[in-house]
């Protein structure tokens, strides 16, 4: 069948956009600021996973929820489908394909991950694991791997100069996409980009 407006069967007025990558590259920082940019509805995952309780209990291991992925994905399916949301999550293996229009993949170089982890209060294992994650860039293949190669794109996220660029290099992606789509409705681009403050 094809696909109609922002990829989906379900024609959608505004675009979903999913920004994943290791804990610590700046996913909320940049979520927030793009969102305010673009005037969509900011998603943070693991926010939703606590304040709904989707989630299978506490992982004494790896000091997080567990979360249960059919009960997030039942949460969001009509805002999904409606359009408009920036989804902020360190994966994206389990959301279905059709959400989203663009896959947004954050990388860190590694000492500068490891700075802001352990700022975090990160150690052992989970401070271990997520390096190495990154260090295979396991995100990116992942998103690869679930979603259209043509949406997927891989932005450094070092310092805030970059994440600034990140959000206005996302801003005219949007920008263009909603004139080639004919949604601007005269509105015109948006005055400016919204500036992020600090890392995540």
């Amino acid at each position: 069948m094809a696909l109609n407006g922002w990829g989906s069967k379900k024609k959608r007025e505004k675009p979903n956009i999913l920004i994943t990558g290791t804990p610590g590259t700046g996913k909320t920082t940049t979520a927030t600021a793009l969102a305010e940019s673009i005037q969509l509805r900011h998603i943070n995952i693991g926010d939703l996973v606590k304040e709904k309780n989707l989630h299978d209990g506490w992982d004494d291991q790896f000091d997080c929820y567990l979360i249960n992925e059919d009960l997030v994905c039942d949460e969001l399916e009509d805002l999904m489908e409606e359009g408009g949301n920036i989804v902020d999550y360190h994966g994206g293996d389990f959301f279905p394909e059709r959400w989203f229009d663009r896959v947004v993949v954050l990388q860190t170089e590694n000492s500068v991950l490891y700075d802001r982890l352990t700022k975090r209060g990160y150690l052992g294992q989970k401070l271990t694991n997520n390096i190495e994650c990154e260090i295979f860039q396991v995100l990116l293949e992942e998103a690869k791997g679930n979603y259209p190669e043509e949406i997927v794109v891989a932005l450094k996220s070092d310092c805030i100069e970059d994440m600034n660029r990140n959000v206005a290099t996302l801003t005219d992606w949007s920008d263009e996409k909603r004139e080639k789509e004919g949604e601007n409705k005269g509105e015109g681009h948006h005055p400016g980009h919204a500036q992020s403050q600090r890392p995540e």
